[in-house]
């Protein structure tokens, strides 16, 4: 999987606002609408900057800038619940490349079910995209640092913003398969899963997709196994350690079926 940063302008400021001196951008309030689009306008300069640092391979560069471009948007507002359908916040006709050397992912333009509910203004929305897009850039840094949990929790953090947010979808899946797993290779499967059903069936990402689904079957069997008996070892050896001040070990004690579904347990010595 191709790996790039968002390049896409963030809402801005029609006219430029003073930066205040005392409050950060999250602490202050109340919120007015030109402080909030002052703050998308100073992350938007920020991710500008990220975007040159990861074109030049520069990943810790890039890390801080984002994070700090993160760090000057409001945080996300909680809904009181779930309610109706919202627009996409990211569309077909939205290019998300920084490099020369990045191919361009399509993104869905279906509608996607918002986080905000109804209440939500165009400024919440359009911090909701921001925060998005910069989480999502964070996350492909952390591809390229090989630091696979952190990926995950980046792209987790922007599919708050957007649950259906296929370039974030499609790198967390990547990450959880890598991280491999019983948890994390279930986790991949339902994203590549409901990428399934986002990707328009035109997609290139459609065939990889596939395969990483029709291969992952197995490989989360394998991983069950292997953490199963990783904790019966652990549970065994400590049974041994309680039972051993009596004399006695886990050996002693087998466990048969009872023909009724169950287990008997027999002493022996």
């Amino acid at each position: 999987m191709t790996v790039k940063a968002e390049d896409r302008t963030l809402p801005s400021a029609d006219e430029t606002v003073e930066s205040p001196t005392a409050a950060s951008p999250r602490d202050e309030s109340p919120r007015t609408e030109e402080y909030i689009r002052r703050c998308l306008n100073d992350a938007e300069d920020l991710k500008r900057e990220g975007n040159d640092h990861f074109r030049a391979k520069q990943w810790d560069e890039a890390l801080a800038a984002y994070r700090s471009a993160l760090g000057h948007l409001p945080r996300r507002r909680e809904p009181d619940s779930a309610k109706g359908k919202g627009r996409a916040l990211h569309t077909a006709d939205e290019s998300e490349d920084v490099g020369p050397e990045e191919e361009q992912t399509v993104q869905s333009s279906s509608e996607i079910e918002e986080v905000h509910d109804e209440r939500a203004t165009v400024l919440e929305v359009d911090c909701a995209k921001a925060r998005a897009v910069l989480n999502a850039n964070i996350g492909a840094c952390y591809i390229k640092l090989e630091e696979h949990k952190e990926v995950v929790s980046a792209c987790t953090e922007a599919l708050k913003d957007d649950p259906r947010y296929q370039k974030a979808l499609q790198r967390r899946a990547a990450a959880n398969e890598k991280i491999n797993s019983w948890s994390s290779l279930s986790a991949a499967q339902e994203d590549y899963k409901q990428l399934l059903e986002l990707l328009p069936p035109d997609s290139p990402d459609l065939v990889g997709i596939r395969r990483s689904l029709s291969a992952l079957p197995p490989r989360i069997e394998a991983a069950q196994k292997r953490e199963t008996a990783e904790m019966l070892d652990k549970l065994k050896g400590l049974g041994n350690n309680i039972l051993g001040n009596f004399g006695l070990s886990t050996d002693n004690f087998q466990f048969v079926p009872n023909g009724q579904g169950g287990y008997s347990m027999n002493f022996v010595r």
